[in-house]
């Protein structure tokens, strides 16, 4: 008689990060303050008890899925800002790359939009505080570099240029859906063409 096979168990860091792309999803729906643990664990199928076996709280988890979208966020952008690119492209490079991250972390950037201001304000989070003056520094800074060299038109307002574009960046998040009709280089291609070229016909 053939011996029944025991279904394989998934890999412990395989499993770590199911776990934390659900807690991420159910974060982004509900919101921080009104998950619980419970939630997590039914979204995630298991019991309550399970989960802690690989989480210590439900802060440990939102650390862990900010810090990791964070650090390859900021992997990408070191990169295009290390480039030596000129003004417009790098505006086109850090576009096209915050699109990316919005396809491979796009519940961790509405988790980041809803949640950052307040997170901010706790030790454990001061990271968050960090990466936003590194966020402004970089595209105020190649905003400045782009109208010092004419690149740019002199008479543009540079921050309100700035939250302009971030803002018309990230809020596709509360959109996006990796997999989908377009890729995020091509939706990078259509902002990039509207915010930097415009929409109406020069005549």
């Amino acid at each position: 008689m053939p011996t029944k096979k025991k279904p394989q168990a998934i890999p412990a860091p395989e499993r770590r990060g199911e776990l934390l792309a659900t807690a991420a999803e159910v974060f982004a729906a509900q919101g921080y303050n009104a998950t619980t643990v419970r939630r997590i664990a039914d979204a995630a199928g298991m019991l309550a008890g399970s989960l802690y076996y690989h989480f210590d709280s439900k802060e440990s988890m939102l650390d862990e899925i900010l810090s990791t979208f964070l650090g390859e966020l900021w992997e990408g952008y070191d990169a295009v800002l290390g480039a030596g690119l000129g003004p417009r492209e790098t505006i086109e490079a850090l576009v096209t790359e915050s699109f990316r991250e919005i396809d491979r972390h796009r519940a961790a950037v509405a988790i980041y939009q809803k949640e950052a201001r307040h997170l901010a304000a706790q030790p454990r989070f001061q990271y968050l505080v960090e990466s936003q003056e590194r966020f402004e520094k970089a595209w105020l800074g190649t905003l400045e570099r782009g109208v010092a060299d004419r690149t740019f038109r002199a008479d543009l307002d540079i921050r309100l240029t700035y939250r302009f574009v971030r803002d018309t960046v990230w809020v596709a998040a509360s959109w996006y859906r990796p997999g989908g009709r377009h890729s995020p280089e091509e939706i990078a291609r259509q902002y990039l063409s509207m915010v930097l070229d415009g929409i109406a016909l020069r005549r």
